[in-house]
């Protein structure tokens, strides 16, 4: 991580963007984690992308088994600046990756032995897991599956829109993981890492400037 780097970029934009970087930074977690497994609908991955940053969850997994499209920026509504989008290829390599990063992985399931929001454990690190619009989270997910969440729900319909269970799902749990005494903060050098990367994309020609700075100090 070159901090000069950042300091370098910063100083091309505003105070009030700069503060706003911190501000905004300070409330993100990496203590929780959202995985989509090939949703056909791109605006609703979009939509969950919109709600990770809303809710300040940095990172978005997403995976691409079946479907590879683009995320739709009408919808994300600038998100995808702001939000880590890691991509896989299959389902079991997302899965893998998370468990190598000490997350237990949660699916999202309206399952009889799935927990209620106001019953779950924030206190472990979780990567939530949502499916398909029609028919859910593959086998592979739901074996997987260190726990099950669901929402509480008392009408005739079964399910959600996966961006309406998402945001509710984060809403509800990031609520809860701020109001206790769980460490959710990224690190010093997390957050130095993702303002860089904000940085350059909010800077004009911030290629450019980086290439003149690098040759600058050689």
């Amino acid at each position: 991580m070159d901090n000069q780097l950042l300091e370098h970029l910063l100083s091309f934009l505003t105070d009030r963007r700069k503060n706003l970087f911190d501000e905004v930074i300070s409330k993100r977690t990496r203590h929780f984690t959202v995985a989509t497994e090939d949703v056909y609908q791109l605006h609703n991955t979009s939509a969950v992308m919109r709600s990770c940053d809303v809710f300040g969850v940095q990172d978005l997994h997403v995976i691409e088994e079946k479907v590879s499209k683009k995320i739709d920026r009408e919808i994300a509504m600038g998100a995808q600046k702001w939000v880590n989008v890691d991509r896989h290829n299959s389902t079991k390599e997302c899965i893998d990756n998370l468990k190598e990063n000490g997350y237990q992985i949660i699916a999202t399931t309206p399952h009889n032995n799935s927990n209620e929001l106001k019953d779950f454990d924030i206190s472990k690190k979780s990567a939530f897991f949502f499916g398909k619009e029609k028919e859910g989270l593959s086998d592979i997910v739901l074996e997987a599956a260190d726990g099950y969440l669901k929402i509480p729900m008392y009408g005739f319909t079964e399910s959600l829109n996966i961006s309406v269970s998402a945001a509710i799902i984060l809403q509800t749990l990031i609520t809860r993981l701020k109001d206790s005494n769980v460490d959710w903060e990224l690190s010093a050098p997390e957050k130095n890492e993702i303002k860089l990367d904000w940085a350059k994309k909010s800077v004009k020609s911030s290629i450019k400037i980086i290439k003149r700075y690098k040759n600058k100090i050689k």
